[in-house]
């Protein structure tokens, strides 16, 4: 059965093991941003579905017992390990339109909910409290195939930020070559550049160059 948006609503923070990022972060743009267009020249973080694995470990969408427990079962069923990945970066090329035109297009929004109850549909699984560093969480739990269950916390995150209203103050980089995405969560709301240290300074020292040339 299908769970909608409402569902996900109950998916906020507390539910989801905690996470090795800083809180200013969204999982689901984070998990956008390893496509190739984000990573150029370095190309996509999820080569592999030993990558993806990893990827997921470090920001905290696994602990260290499933990480182990599906890295067994991708050596006994590579065909499945295959799949899944096929299925991750198809979850996020959907995702990532969200980012970019959810705001503006209800299509591109409907279309996202159709991927991410999907994904949430197929998941048989159980919720349960767990305890991580003296700290209590809920986690979901997948029975069954290994592989169904890995997408949900990125699904749940797209779906927190479309049950609380956030995607507009989700957008691209400004600059035009980059394609990274960002949730802006200042207070006036108009950061323009996913990294003041390395997009920012580039517009910025543009901006000074332009103003050189024209004074002389």
């Amino acid at each position: 059965m299908l769970v909608s948006l409402f569902d996900a609503r109950r998916a906020t923070a507390g539910d989801r093991a905690p996470r090795l990022v800083p809180a200013s972060t969204r999982l689901w743009l984070d998990f956008v941003n390893t496509d190739a267009a984000a990573q150029l020249p370095g190309g996509d973080l999820l080569r592999d579905f030993e990558a993806l694995l990893v990827w997921f470990h470090q920001h905290g969408a696994i602990d260290d017992e499933r990480a182990a427990g599906i890295r067994r079962r991708a050596v006994l069923q590579p065909a499945a390990a295959a799949a899944a990945l096929v299925d991750a970066r198809r979850v996020r090329a959907s995702l990532r339109g969200l980012a970019e035109k959810g705001q503006l297009h209800e299509r591109v929004r409907d279309d996202a909910v159709v991927e991410i109850n999907r994904v949430l549909g197929r998941s048989a699984g159980t919720r349960r409290l767990d305890r991580h560093a003296g700290l209590y969480t809920r986690a979901f739990v997948p029975t069954g195939d290994a592989f169904a269950g890995l997408m949900i916390p990125m699904v749940e995150s797209a779906a927190d930020a479309l049950v609380n209203d956030e995607l507009a103050r989700v957008r691209r980089c400004a600059d035009p070559r980059c394609h990274r995405v960002f949730f802006d969560g200042t207070k006036n709301g108009r950061r323009r550049w996913c990294d003041m240290g390395t997009c920012g300074n580039r517009a910025k020292a543009a901006r000074h160059r332009a103003r050189s040339v024209t004074a002389h």
